[in-house]
Protein backbone atom coordinates (compact mmCIF):
# COMPACT_ATOMS: atom_id res chain seq x y z
CA UNK A 1 0.00 0.00 0.00
CA UNK A 2 1.21 3.29 -0.76
CA UNK A 3 2.20 5.84 1.80
CA UNK A 4 -0.41 8.51 0.46
CA UNK A 5 -2.70 5.57 0.73
CA UNK A 6 -2.03 4.66 4.09
CA UNK A 7 -2.02 8.72 5.20
CA UNK A 8 -5.32 8.28 4.00
CA UNK A 9 -7.13 5.51 5.41
CA UNK A 10 -5.52 6.74 8.73
CA UNK A 11 -7.23 10.25 8.97
CA UNK A 12 -10.45 8.59 8.28
CA UNK A 13 -10.08 5.98 10.72
CA UNK A 14 -8.64 8.94 13.09
CA UNK A 15 -11.72 11.00 12.22
CA UNK A 16 -14.28 8.04 12.53
CA UNK A 17 -12.59 6.75 16.20
CA UNK A 18 -12.77 10.67 17.12
CA UNK A 19 -16.11 10.59 16.56
CA UNK A 20 -17.60 7.87 17.78
CA UNK A 21 -15.65 9.02 21.14
CA UNK A 22 -17.24 12.62 21.00
CA UNK A 23 -20.43 11.08 20.03
CA UNK A 24 -20.25 8.77 23.04
CA UNK A 25 -18.68 11.36 25.46
CA UNK A 26 -21.95 14.35 24.31
CA UNK A 27 -24.45 11.31 24.96
CA UNK A 28 -25.78 12.24 28.47
CA UNK A 29 -25.71 15.94 27.15
CA UNK A 30 -27.99 15.18 24.76
CA UNK A 31 -25.84 16.78 22.20
CA UNK A 32 -24.21 15.44 18.97
CA UNK A 33 -21.09 16.87 17.79
CA UNK A 34 -22.49 19.40 15.23
CA UNK A 35 -24.38 21.13 18.02
CA UNK A 36 -21.58 20.89 20.77
CA UNK A 37 -19.49 22.78 18.33
CA UNK A 38 -21.94 25.52 17.49
CA UNK A 39 -22.03 26.11 21.13
CA UNK A 40 -18.05 26.07 21.75
CA UNK A 41 -18.03 28.59 18.69
CA UNK A 42 -20.91 30.83 20.54
CA UNK A 43 -19.20 30.51 23.39
CA UNK A 44 -15.92 31.51 22.39
CA UNK A 45 -16.62 34.35 19.73
CA UNK A 46 -20.55 34.86 20.33
CA UNK A 47 -22.63 36.72 19.62
CA UNK A 48 -22.61 35.75 16.19
CA UNK A 49 -25.40 36.07 13.10
CA UNK A 50 -26.11 32.74 11.43
CA UNK A 51 -24.02 33.34 9.07
CA UNK A 52 -21.14 34.20 10.98
CA UNK A 53 -21.87 30.78 12.70
CA UNK A 54 -21.97 28.91 9.30
CA UNK A 55 -18.83 30.02 8.59
CA UNK A 56 -16.80 28.76 11.14
CA UNK A 57 -18.29 25.02 11.97
CA UNK A 58 -15.56 22.73 10.51
CA UNK A 59 -18.62 19.55 11.15
CA UNK A 60 -21.05 21.23 9.00
CA UNK A 61 -20.27 21.99 5.08
CA UNK A 62 -23.41 24.44 4.64
CA UNK A 63 -22.90 28.13 5.08
CA UNK A 64 -26.25 28.84 7.20
CA UNK A 65 -26.73 25.91 10.29
CA UNK A 66 -30.03 26.41 10.71
CA UNK A 67 -31.01 23.24 11.77
CA UNK A 68 -28.32 22.84 14.26
CA UNK A 69 -29.40 26.11 16.07
CA UNK A 70 -32.87 25.47 15.97
CA UNK A 71 -32.45 22.50 17.66
CA UNK A 72 -30.15 24.80 20.49
CA UNK A 73 -32.69 27.00 20.54
CA UNK A 74 -35.57 24.16 21.46
CA UNK A 75 -33.34 22.50 23.89
CA UNK A 76 -32.85 25.96 25.19
CA UNK A 77 -29.12 26.68 25.26
CA UNK A 78 -29.31 29.51 22.58
CA UNK A 79 -31.75 32.50 21.77
CA UNK A 80 -31.96 34.60 18.93
CA UNK A 81 -32.31 38.17 19.67
CA UNK A 82 -32.80 40.99 17.46
CA UNK A 83 -28.76 42.97 16.38
CA UNK A 84 -28.01 45.50 18.52
CA UNK A 85 -26.96 47.08 15.30
CA UNK A 86 -29.41 46.07 12.89
CA UNK A 87 -32.71 45.29 14.09
CA UNK A 88 -33.36 43.09 10.63
CA UNK A 89 -30.48 40.85 12.02
CA UNK A 90 -30.39 38.30 14.25
CA UNK A 91 -27.82 37.55 17.00
CA UNK A 92 -27.49 34.25 18.60
CA UNK A 93 -26.50 33.92 22.00
CA UNK A 94 -25.89 31.17 24.81
CA UNK A 95 -28.57 30.97 27.46
CA UNK A 96 -27.21 30.11 30.70
CA UNK A 97 -28.27 26.95 30.06
CA UNK A 98 -25.93 26.78 27.43
CA UNK A 99 -22.92 28.42 28.70
CA UNK A 100 -23.31 25.42 31.39
CA UNK A 101 -23.60 23.00 28.71
CA UNK A 102 -20.54 24.78 26.64
CA UNK A 103 -18.37 24.45 29.59
CA UNK A 104 -18.96 20.75 30.01
CA UNK A 105 -19.08 20.35 26.05
CA UNK A 106 -14.97 21.69 26.74
CA UNK A 107 -14.23 19.38 29.69
CA UNK A 108 -15.21 16.62 27.19
CA UNK A 109 -12.85 18.16 24.50
CA UNK A 110 -9.97 18.69 27.07
CA UNK A 111 -10.36 15.42 27.90
CA UNK A 112 -10.00 14.25 24.40
CA UNK A 113 -7.44 16.10 23.99
CA UNK A 114 -4.90 15.32 26.68
CA UNK A 115 -5.32 11.59 25.02
CA UNK A 116 -4.23 12.99 22.45
CA UNK A 117 -1.35 14.38 23.81
CA UNK A 118 -0.51 11.00 25.33
CA UNK A 119 -0.41 9.31 22.05
CA UNK A 120 1.33 11.89 20.27
CA UNK A 121 5.37 13.23 21.39
CA UNK A 122 6.10 17.06 20.56
CA UNK A 123 7.92 16.84 17.84
CA UNK A 124 5.48 14.04 16.09
CA UNK A 125 2.62 16.49 16.79
CA UNK A 126 4.30 19.14 14.80
CA UNK A 127 4.80 16.75 11.32
CA UNK A 128 0.91 15.76 12.17
CA UNK A 129 0.24 19.46 12.54
CA UNK A 130 1.89 20.36 8.81
CA UNK A 131 0.51 17.18 6.90
CA UNK A 132 -3.40 17.85 8.49
CA UNK A 133 -2.80 21.90 7.38
CA UNK A 134 -1.44 20.54 4.36
CA UNK A 135 -4.54 18.66 3.69
CA UNK A 136 -7.05 21.05 4.74
CA UNK A 137 -5.93 24.13 3.15
CA UNK A 138 -8.54 25.82 0.77
CA UNK A 139 -10.79 23.68 1.72
CA UNK A 140 -14.14 24.41 2.97
CA UNK A 141 -13.68 22.76 6.31
CA UNK A 142 -9.79 23.91 6.62
CA UNK A 143 -11.61 27.96 5.57
CA UNK A 144 -14.09 27.47 8.18
CA UNK A 145 -11.55 26.88 10.59
CA UNK A 146 -9.30 29.46 9.53
CA UNK A 147 -12.81 31.75 10.29
CA UNK A 148 -12.72 30.31 13.86
CA UNK A 149 -8.95 30.71 14.50
CA UNK A 150 -9.39 34.57 13.22
CA UNK A 151 -12.61 35.17 14.79
CA UNK A 152 -12.33 37.68 17.98
CA UNK A 153 -13.46 35.55 21.54
CA UNK A 154 -15.93 36.90 23.22
CA UNK A 155 -15.64 37.91 27.05
CA UNK A 156 -15.36 35.46 29.76
CA UNK A 157 -18.87 34.58 29.98
CA UNK A 158 -19.71 34.00 26.46
CA UNK A 159 -22.64 35.29 26.38
CA UNK A 160 -21.98 38.87 25.10
CA UNK A 161 -18.73 40.98 23.87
Amino acid sequence: MRTAEQIRYLVLAAQREGNRQLTAALSPLGLTPAQSEALRILEDHGPLALKQLGEMLVCDSGSSPSRIVDRLVAARFVRKDPDEYDQRQLSLRLTPEGAEAAKAVREIEDAMYAGIDTAVDAADAEVLLRTLRALTQGSPAGTALANRLAAPHADASGTGR
